[in-house]
């Protein structure tokens, strides 16, 4: 793509362009909207921002999409033709060539955001939903008692519960757990990675799900 400076905004939104050479203007929902990326075999890699899905255009990367266009990136005006390039980017887009077979199920990284959103923001010992400056990520088996730091041994809690229960196991600390805290799959993880899941994603990114998913019910 032709371009001295780009300009990016949501279509149908209102979002005006921004005129500066800053691409991205702060207050726009622009700003936090990432496309899924698959293979040519549609399956699926990770979230990637408007940058980077630019480029797969521009290269003519891409192999096929779905969902209509959600944001429009303009860029300088060709000194041949005198006019502007435009590409339109779609929700899911899916690029030549295939992944590598390691690369199609990879291990979600463990974030407090993606364990706050895997236990629906409740503290799984008192029950309460809680905003998220108020929630802690708790180990069951205490890192200090042999305990690690992974999906299955973390669960969200409150300040208060997770005082409580200090350097104790739940049962030592008379603390049932309401949940089994468990490991999301690569789909799971990244439904609850993106606060901005846009509605042609999380339709395919659902009928993706294992049936035993609890994923289901975070909607972006």
């Amino acid at each position: 793509m032709e371009a001295d400076t780009a300009q990016l905004h949501l279509i149908g939104t209102g979002v005006p362009r921004n005129p500066a050479p800053d691409v991205l203007h702060p207050s726009s929902r622009s700003a936090t909207v990432r496309l899924l990326s698959l293979d040519a075999h549609g399956r699926v890699l990770d979230w990637i921002n408007w940058q980077d899905a630019t480029c797969l255009y521009a290269r003519d990367a891409v192999a096929w999409t779905l969902g209509e266009p959600c944001l429009r990136v303009h860029g300088g005006t060709s000194r041949i033709s005198g006019e502007q390039s435009i590409i339109e980017l779609h929700p899911i887009v899916a690029s030549r060539g295939h992944a590598r077979a390691q690369a199609l199920s990879p291990t979600p990284t463990l974030t407090n955001t993606a364990l706050f959103a895997r236990d629906a923001q409740l503290c799984l010992y008192c029950g309460r939903e809680f905003s998220r400056p108020s929630l802690t990520r708790d180990h069951v088996l205490p890192l200090s008692k042999g305990g690690r730091d992974i999906w299955e041994n973390v669960v969200t809690a409150c300040f208060q519960c997770n005082s409580r229960k200090s350097n104790r196991t739940p049962q030592q600390a008379g603390m049932p757990l309401l949940a089994v805290p468990y490991r999301p799959s690569w789909i799971e993880h990244l439904i609850l990675s993106n606060r901005n899941i846009l509605a042609d994603q999380m339709a395919f990114l659902k009928a993706q799900l294992p049936k035993r998913s609890r994923a289901v019910r975070v909607e972006g």
